[in-house]
């Protein structure tokens, strides 16, 4: 464990507890980069769901967008053409056009490198390698993790929440926080019960609840957030973007993209950020080193592992 996490995620962290940074306040801390430029260029405006959409695509081909036509960057999203123009005109820009003419004189980029000599399972990696380099972006500044790492740390017990493809992700984390941390809850089953169970951790003390959030996004989630919060609780959630559904309902918002280039979505950069916010809540827990070396003598007492 470090002395101090080098992770964090300034450009795209949503953290209402301070309000979201304008783009002039963080330029000491975020990386010029046309990714952390377009985050810039959102932040402050209220964007419908289907604008989100279309901001997040930008993002994730953010060298690309500056050379997209209004059509390109619809089918790119999944949405209409009048929803880019509209999308445009909402960020205060006449027209898709002038949104364009802008992203190439503050964000300007080359095109990214033809990827037609790679197959589609190649594509699909190359993409993920992105996400992680986007990732390794938005943690240069790592105040926004290692606050979410002294919230994890104090919240005795912590519950860990993550239903259908998130389940796995929620899981991996609580598997090691465990090893940590004296009470970790893993709430990765759904239905009438979970509020209960959310109930039982205020009042045994929770104080925050960490999620993971990916697509497709349940409603579930959501209005389990809702309540988690109203129940008092602190919500610090991993999700696939910044502009995410849950962004409403998260007190401290740390973003990781998926890939979608299978059937099914890649999530090698949430995964990776479920460990860094491990990092950052060991620091925060003065008998973490303790508790490893003590499972460490167990396991090898009992024979645990295969040598």
């Amino acid at each position: 464990m470090s002395a101090g996490v080098s992770a964090d995620g300034s450009a795209g962290v949503v953290d209402k507890s301070a309000g979201v940074a304008g783009a002039e306040s963080r330029s000491a801390h975020v990386p010029d980069s046309p990714a952390a430029r377009l985050q810039a260029l959102f932040e402050g405006h209220r964007l419908t769901p289907t604008q989100r959409r279309i901001a997040h695509s930008m993002v994730r081909r953010a060298a690309d967008v500056p050379f997209l036509s209004s059509v390109e960057l619809a089918e790119l999203a999944g949405v209409s053409q009048p929803s880019v123009t509209r999308f445009a005109v909402a960020l205060g820009f006449d027209g898709y056009p002038a949104l364009r003419k802008h992203l190439r004189e503050v964000a300007p980029a080359e095109p990214a490198a033809d990827s037609g000599s790679y197959n589609e399972y190649q594509q699909a990696v190359e993409a993920e390698i992105e996400n992680l380099r986007h990732l390794a972006e938005v943690l240069a500044d790592p105040r926004p993790v290692q606050k979410a790492g002294r919230l994890l740390a104090a919240s005795r017990p912590l519950p860990v929440l993550g239903l259908r493809a998130a389940a796995s992700q929620a899981y991996g984390f609580a598997y090691f926080a465990a090893k940590v941390h004296p009470d970790v809850r893993l709430l990765n089953e759904g239905g009438t019960m979970i509020h209960d169970r959310i109930d039982s951790a205020v009042r045994a003390g929770a104080s925050t609840l960490l999620c993971f959030a990916l697509p497709r996004h349940p409603r579930e989630v959501v209005d389990t957030l809702t309540y988690a919060k109203e129940a008092g609780l602190t919500v610090v959630t991993v999700a696939d973007s910044a502009f995410a559904p849950v962004a409403k309902a998260s007190d401290l918002l740390l973003p990781a993209a998926v890939g979608t280039g299978l059937a099914f979505d890649t999530a090698c950069a949430p995964m990776l950020l479920g460990r860094v916010l491990l990092e950052a809540m060991c620091d925060d827990l003065p008998d973490a080193q303790a508790r490893l070396e003590e499972f460490d003598a167990r396991a090898a007492a009992r024979g645990l592992f295969v040598e």
